[in-house]
């Protein structure tokens, strides 16, 4: 991790435009490290976040921090990609619905014709994936996309290191569903048993807006449940 190289990106992109768009993940590790790295250097930081189940509580009061934190800043909601892919296949308990297939390059697309705004900016890491190590390899800095007015700036970051960046900052700690230990970003991922557990612990009633929108949400805690008790039976047996 090189901070001077990342702020120095952030700073030559805020000399070319004073409106960005942050395709912000809402309680995630990356996003909140960029946007408070963002937050001096732009007039408007237009932050979009891509969700599966629409207004859940426990992301709508990180978004909520954000911009009360950030002035310059304010939030776009639209479904994720994988929203529409869901439906469109009728995955999850859900009913078909004829959509076109969406993926992360349309939805930019859209945004930055609603918006007006050129340039976009992207948590991802070459530690991601193989694929975005690849993808981040083939720039020339690792993290600008001249032809697609695209900014990585945390491109050669660890996971460890955002994490440090932001408790140095004292900025509000990522969620992280579960207790697995895994420091790899984590989203509302409706087919994680982690994120069902845990907003059926903590959040009921968004528990009861995934299960609206995605049926078979419920289906998997009862197999998870019925799961357990044999798992216990068979340990005291």
């Amino acid at each position: 991790m090189d901070l001077l190289a990342t702020l120095n990106s952030i700073k030559t992109l805020s000399a070319k435009v004073d409106r960005v768009i942050l395709f912000h993940s809402g309680a995630g590790k990356d996003s909140i490290c960029l946007l408070n790295m963002m937050a001096p250097h732009f007039k408007e930081i237009v932050c979009v976040f891509m969700y599966m189940v629409k207004d859940l509580e426990h992301i709508n009061r990180y978004i909520n921090w954000a911009e009360k934190k950030y002035s310059n800043c304010r939030f776009i909601q639209t479904p994720h990609y994988a929203y529409y892919n869901n439906k469109k296949h009728g995955v999850n308990g859900t009913d078909q619905i004829k959509y076109s297939e969406w993926n992360l390059s349309k939805i930019n697309d859209k945004i930055k014709e609603e918006t007006g705004i050129e340039w976009s900016v992207f948590g991802f890491k070459k530690n991601d994936s193989l694929n975005r190590r690849l993808m981040l390899n083939s720039y020339p800095d690792s993290m600008t996309s001249e032809v697609g007015q695209k900014l990585y700036p945390l491109a050669d970051w660890s996971n460890k290191e955002v994490l440090q960046y932001i408790r140095k900052n004292r900025l509000l700690e990522p969620l992280k569903y579960g207790n697995t230990g895994n420091t790899k970003s984590q989203g509302t991922d409706v087919n994680d048993i982690s994120f069902l557990l845990w907003i059926r612990k903590n959040y009921p009633d968004d528990l009861k807006k995934v299960i609206k929108e995605f049926p078979d949400s419920e289906r998997k805690l009862f197999e998870h449940d019925h799961s357990q008790k044999h798992k216990t039976y068979a340990e005291q047996d």
